[in-house]
């Protein structure tokens, strides 16, 4: 993880270079603002003010306070558009359609009509091999600072 990254857009959009329209919150640790182009009224990002292209890069100290501008500006947007709910995700990786690699949140207000759906149905593979299995080679991998 870097300070910041001159060739990404949400770097120049955290130092200024960059305007982002719809800025909603800036604290030492993220910013918040409408998505550029949403997918519903409200639809804003959250992105840590560090860049860490995926969410294992970013420091351990900055998910807590990345996690309260998430739930701080979640409220907000639902408040403020009237949604009764909200799909919060991550694009973690290009596989997984991030398109801009530097971390960030999405939160999209939902409705009851919007014609979109849950989050489980974002991916069909399901797996080839036991639970069991692949909770011992994912285990391998927890590290733990204790």
């Amino acid at each position: 993880m870097s300070a910041s990254d001159p060739a990404c857009l949400f770097c120049n959009i955290i130092s200024g270079a960059i305007d982002a329209k719809g800025m909603l919150i800036r604290t030492p640790h993220a910013i918040a603002f409408l998505d550029a182009h949403p997918i519903a009224p409200g639809h804003a990002l959250v992105v840590p003010v560090s860049h860490a292209p995926l969410l294992q890069d970013l420091d351990i100290q900055e998910i807590a306070p990345l996690f309260q501008v998430v739930q701080t500006v979640t409220g907000a947007v639902q408040h403020a558009v009237n949604a009764p709910a909200a799909t919060i995700g991550i694009n973690n990786g290009t596989e997984a359609g991030q398109a801009i690699h530097h971390l960030h949140i999405h939160i999209m207000p939902r409705f009851s009509d919007d014609g979109g759906v849950s989050i489980h149905t974002v991916v069909h593979n399901p797996p080839q091999e036991s639970q069991e299995v692949i909770v011992e080679k994912i285990k391998k991998f927890i590290t733990t600072s204790t």
